[in-house]
């Protein structure tokens, strides 16, 4: 059986649509150890081919030489094989310290020395799945997605100490690391959250990290009895529970949208800035809302942080009505 590292890229849902690749390498007899920073290990711990996963004690954007020197010196002799997915340098250095003796990624920024079994970069922004699905050595098949797993009994645990059950709430994501130009208004947020709690009588749970705590606020506060907060008081793995349980998921296009659509969770994504041609949610039981064409939109997807014209019709013209009316006919499917 080979022993195999996989060096995790550092994104949620990047995190997410590398399980492909996983569950590739498992399938024909490696044994996969994941090395992964904290705030993205979590996703592997969702994925049962994965039998270990190292958290690294790096800092974001940081070389931290002599740290992964020294993790690599505890993993020397361990793994016949190594799987970098991300492209930079600093992501090559613990499998080339460790002595790995193949080593498999993407040319990337150069990395003619770390790594000995390269593929050329490709162009443009190419589907994340198929990307990293490739490094496993022949072609990827077409139509695979990303799949994620909790056993019931987690499911009823986590729910369960926080007064919910399964099925019986919908989860909000309704932030986006990359920036503002991801994110449909919190206003449009708390008019959703209001009409589908007076339709159902059911709470409408709110995700995310610490930093998206206040954002989270003003859509409850605007949608009174109708949300709970729960960005930055749960960990990303109970979050991934939440998510997975719940009848229906909202988001923008974000990590978490990403780990709805692994769980199969009925679920509509809001694209602004960013293409569903790029990075969509791979679920069939996802509804994706973009505004480009209905809206002769020339700027979309321009990709950007925050919108240059400041007006973000992407998302603003997308009207809460228009996002209840695809969640309806996601639950439907």
């Amino acid at each position: 059986m080979t022993r195999a590292l996989v060096i995790a890229p550092q994104w949620i849902g990047d995190a997410v649509m590398s399980e492909p690749l996983c569950a590739r390498l498992a399938a024909r007899g490696e044994r996969l150890t994941v090395a992964a920073l904290p705030w993205v290990a979590p996703v592997y711990r969702a994925m049962p081919q994965v039998q270990a996963v190292i958290d690294l004690p790096f800092a974001h954007g940081r070389l931290d030489w002599s740290a992964r020197r020294q993790l690599a010196a505890t993993l020397r002799g361990r793994f016949d094989t190594a799987y970098v997915l991300p492209n930079s340098i600093k992501s090559a250095l613990i499998p080339f310290f460790a002595g790995i003796p193949q080593r498999v990624g993407y040319q990337g920024e150069g990395r003619p020395f770390l790594l000995n079994r390269r593929l050329p970069n490709t162009g443009g922004r190419p589907p994340m799945v198929a990307f990293y699905s490739a490094l496993a050595g022949f072609p990827p098949p077409k139509g695979e997605h990303p799949k994620l797993h909790f056993d019931a009994d987690r499911l009823a645990s986590v729910t369960g100490a926080l007064g919910l059950v399964p099925g019986g709430y919908f989860a909000f994501a309704p932030g986006a690391e990359y920036g503002p130009a991801k994110c449909w208004p919190a206003s449009h947020y708390a008019e959703l959250a209001r009409s589908l709690h007076e339709r159902f009588g059911q709470p409408v749970i709110l995700l995310g990290s610490g930093k998206e705590t206040t954002l989270c606020e003003e859509i409850a506060q605007a949608a009174p009895g109708a949300c709970r907060v729960l960005a930055g008081k749960t960990q990303l793995i109970d979050a991934m529970v939440l998510i997975a349980a719940a009848r229906g998921v909202v988001s923008n296009d974000s990590g978490l949208m990403h780990v709805a659509a692994a769980f199969g969770v009925p679920q509509v994504a809001a694209f602004g800035s960013t293409s569903p041609e790029h990075t969509p949610p791979l679920n069939p039981r996802a509804r994706v809302l973009w505004l480009k064409d209905e809206l002769q939109l020339d700027c979309a997807p321009c990709f950007e942080r925050t919108c240059r014209f400041g007006h973000t019709r992407c998302l603003v013209e997308m009207t809460p009505a228009r996002v209840e009316t695809a969640l309806d006919d996601a639950l439907a499917s």
